[in-house]
């Protein structure tokens, strides 16, 4: 019966619209870890320098769904699991950090966490609306949606947290939401790590695409 066998797996995407869709994502991520980073380092702010490093892991995250749009299944799973694995690591360094600041002491500028956590929560939720449209569909597009998805719910955790640090006058509320997304990245990463591994999987049963 091997003739009446169907293959369902989703054919190589090479979508002019996702792909300009991309682009777009790449610099305003690009562009929002250059301002975050900056204001993370000035404010001592983990949460801001955590959301920082989300933006430059979203934009390479984009740089290779960009590389391998087009591709066979394989490397886009391939290029998925990487993500996924980068994802993962670094909700660990973003809770280790956390836990660092914590113990430390250090205070945060909450004004600056809110400004910026705003102005990061309009680019990532022009970013989410342009990309909702390919949220589904293999692990690759999945890691991409995942990433602004995660983006948005993070500088929303953000606004909160200098908010909370204003009214506290501690850094606790900062700490809390630092490991807050990390625990978040690491849920998604792990959430892309399987689904990669089961488009390998379905690959080598059924190779040849």
């Amino acid at each position: 019966m091997a003739g009446c066998a169907h293959d369902h797996r989703p054919p190589p995407i090479d979508d002019a619209r996702y792909r300009r869709a991309l682009i777009v994502v790449l610099f305003v991520n690009a562009g929002m870890f250059a301002v975050e980073g900056t204001a993370g380092v000035l404010g001592n702010s983990v949460a801001l320098q955590a959301d920082a490093l989300d933006f430059l892991g979203d934009a390479a995250t984009y740089a290779i769904s960009l590389a391998v749009l087009g591709l066979a299944l394989k490397w886009r799973a391939l290029a998925a699991l990487l993500k996924g694995a980068t994802m993962a690591a670094f909700g660990i360094w973003v809770i280790g950090t956390a836990g660092y600041y914590a113990l430390t002491g250090e205070i945060p500028s909450a004004p600056l966490m809110g400004g910026i956590g705003l102005a990061a929560l309009v680019a990532n939720l022009v970013s989410a609306l342009i990309l909702f449209r390919f949220r589904s569909g293999d692990s690759n597009r999945r890691s991409v949606w995942l990433c602004t998805r995660n983006d948005a719910i993070s500088n929303v955790a953000v606004i909160i947290a200098g908010g909370a640090v204003f009214a506290t006058g501690t850094g606790w509320p900062d700490a809390v939401v630092g490991v807050a997304m990390g625990c978040l990245a690491l849920h998604s990463g792990f959430q892309v790590i399987r689904q990669a591994r089961q488009e390998l999987a379905t690959e080598t049963v059924a190779p040849g695409y």
